[in-house]
C-alpha cells in the first residue's frame, strides 16, 4: 500500500496517479466489479476496480472473462494460461475477493547487457591499473618493467668474460681503426632510447689521475650495423657546465643530444659520434669553489682524468680511430672552457671542440698561489703558444653564444679570443644565437646549424 499526500491509504499502483482504467475483462468483469463496490464499498468502486493498471493484456483477457475483478490489462505475465484458469477462481471462492498478483520477477534477458558492460568496465579498469603500475615500476627501476641496470657490452665480451672461443679479427697494419684494447668495462644500462640504443654507465678509476668517478657512454645505432662491423668511429667527449657532479647532464635524453647526433648524421651534417660523458669535477660546488676541470695542485687531477683516463676507457671498449682525426670535445659553460683547454693543450691528441657559452680563462679560486700551473691551463696563453710553434697541428674550434647569456661578457670575450687567436693553425667558427640563454636547451638545437658541421668536415669516421 502507499499513502497519498493527505495520509489516506490508497491501493498500490506502479504507474503513479490513479486514473480510471478500462475494465480488465468483458461485461462480466464490469458487473463483478460493481457488485464488489456495492458489497464492500471503496476501494472497489467503479473508478478503483482496476488497481494495478494495464499490466498484463493476455492474463486479463483470459481470466477477466471468468472472474472479472482487477486482472485485465497487462498483469498476467507471471502466470501461464493454465494457472490462471485453475488458481484464480478458487482463490475468489475461498476468500471472497480477487486474487492480487505479486509483482512479476525480472526477466533474465535484460541482465545480459548489464553483465557484459560490467565485465568490460572491470577489464578496462584492470588494464588501466596495470598500465599505471608498469609506469611506476619502470620509474623506480623495478624489473621486469625496465631494462635499467642490465649489462651493456656494445658488441664486446662482457666485463670479465671472453669471446666464447671465437677469434677476434685484427685490422690490417695500415688500418685507420683501432679495435677495443680491453679490459671490458662493467657498463650498466642507464636508459634505452627509442631507436634501441643505450646510454650506459660505468665507474672508472683512472690509472693516470687516480680519480674514481662515473662515465656515461652512448654509441649510435650505426655502430652495431653489420655494414660498419670493421669500422672505427669518432669519439666526442661531452662535458657539462657547473660542477658537473655527481651527474653529467648530457647523459639525459631530455636534452636530445644523442637523438640529435643520429638525426644530424642522417641529414649529412654530422659524423656518427660515440659519446663519452664523464663527471667534470670531483664534487659539487661548495660555496663557489670549483675545479675548472683541471689539474690544480693539491686537488684531484681532473685535467688528466678528462684527457687521458676517459679516452683510454673509450679505446678499451669501442672500435675507435687511431689518429686525432677521430677525437673531439664539446661542452657548455665550464665544460666549454675545459673542452677549449683540452684541445689547445693537447692538439696532438684532439682535433676539434664545440664550445658553448664558455669561460675563456681559468677562474677557480683554488688556483691561488699556483700562478705557473694556472698559466699552463689558460686557453689564451695556450693558443698563443700553438700559433708561435711552427708546423703545429691544426685545431678547429666552433663557438656558439647566446645574446642573452647570464654573463654579459661571454660574447665579447669569445669575439676577442677569435680576433686575437683565430689564425694560423687555429681555425674558428662563431654562431651567435639570437635570444639564446646560458643553458644546454639553447645550445643543442643550434649545434646542428653550424658547429657540428664545422668540425665534422675535418674529422674522420667511420673508417676501416
Amino acid at each position: 500500500m502507499s499513502h497519498s499526500p493527505d495520509g489516506q491509504q490508497q491501493p498500490y499502483r506502479s504507474e503513479g496517479p490513479y486514473q480510471q482504467q478500462p475494465p480488465y475483462g468483458d461485461a462480466y468483469g464490469q458487473q463483478h466489479g460493481q457488485q464488489q463496490a456495492q458489497q464492500y464499498g471503496p476501494p472497489y468502486g467503479q473508478q478503483n476496480a482496476q488497481p494495478h493498471g494495464q499490466q498484463s493484456q493476455r492474463y486479463g483477457q483470459q481470466y477477466g472473462q471468468q472472474a472479472g475483478g482487477p486482472y485485465g490489462g497487462q498483469n498476467t505475465q507471471p502466470y501461464g494460461e493454465q494457472d490462471t484458469q485453475q488458481f484464480a477462481p478458487q482463490y475468489e471462492q475461498q476468500y471472497g475477493q480477487p486474487h492480487e498478483q505479486p509483482h512479476p520477477p525480472q526477466s533474465e534477458e535484460p541482465r545480459r547487457p548489464s553483465r557484459v558492460r560490467r565485465w568490460v568496465i572491470a577489464g578496462a579498469s584492470v588494464l588501466a591499473l596495470a598500465g599505471i603500475a608498469a609506469l611506476v615500476m619502470n620509474h623506480y627501476e623495478i624489473p621486469p618493467f625496465t631494462d635499467k641496470g642490465e649489462a651493456v657490452s656494445f658488441g664486446q665480451p662482457p666485463a670479465g668474460g671472453d669471446t666464447g672461443g671465437a677469434a677476434v679479427a685484427s685490422p690490417p697494419p695500415n688500418s685507420k681503426m683501432s679495435m677495443p684494447t680491453g679490459p671490458a668495462a662493467d657498463f650498466k644500462n642507464s636508459m634505452t632510447l627509442s631507436d634501441g640504443t643505450h646510454v650506459a654507465v660505468t665507474t672508472l678509476t683512472g690509472k693516470k689521475s687516480g680519480f674514481k668517478g662515473k662515465v656515461w657512454v652512448w654509441a649510435p645505432k650505426e655502430y652495431n650495423d653489420p655494414k660498419f662491423a670493421k669500422s672505427g668511429f669518432p669519439v666526442m667527449i661531452a662535458l657539462p657546465g657547473g660542477a658537473g657532479y655527481p651527474n653529467n647532464y648530457w647523459m639525459g635524453t631530455d636534452l636530445g643530444l644523442q637523438s640529435s647526433i643520429s638525426k644530424w648524421y642522417s641529414q649529412g651534417k654530422s659524423k656518427p659520434f660515440i659519446l663519452a660523458m664523464p663527471v667534470l669535477n670531483p664534487g659539487p660546488d661548495d660555496k663557489g669553489v670549483y675545479w675548472d676541470g683541471s689539474d690544480i695542485p693539491g686537488q684531484p687531477k681532473m685535467g688528466t682524468w678528462l684527457t687521458d683516463d676517459v679516452p683510454d676507457l673509450m679505446r678499451a671498449n669501442f672500435r675507435t680511430i687511431k689518429s686525432r682525426d677521430g677525437w673531439a670535445y664539446m661542452g657548455s659553460s665550464t665544460g666549454g672552457f675545459a673542452s677549449l683547454k683540452a684541445v689547445l693543450k693537447h692538439p696532438e691528441k684532439f682535433k676539434a671542440a664545440i664550445c658553448s657559452g664558455p669561460d675563456i680563462v681559468p677562474d677557480s679560486s683554488l688556483w691561488k698561489g699556483h700562478d705557473k700551473e694556472k698559466a699552463e691551463n689558460n686557453p689564451e696563453l695556450l693558443a698563443k703558444a700553438l700559433i708561435a710553434k711552427k708546423g703545429g697541428p691544426d685545431v678547429y674550434l666552433a663557438f656558439q653564444v647566446g645574446t642573452n647569456e647570464s654573463n654579459k661578457n661571454t660574447l665579447p670575450n669569445v669575439q676577442k679570443f677569435i680576433a686575437d687567436y683565430g689564425k694560423g693553425p687555429i681555425h674558428t667558427n662563431l654562431r651567435i644565437i639570437q635570444g639564446g640563454q646560458h643553458n644546454a636547451k639553447t645550445y643543442v638545437p643550434n649545434m646542428g646549424e653550424g658547429p657540428i658541421q664545422f668540425i665534422s668536415k675535418v674529422m674522420e669516421g667511420p673508417v676501416e
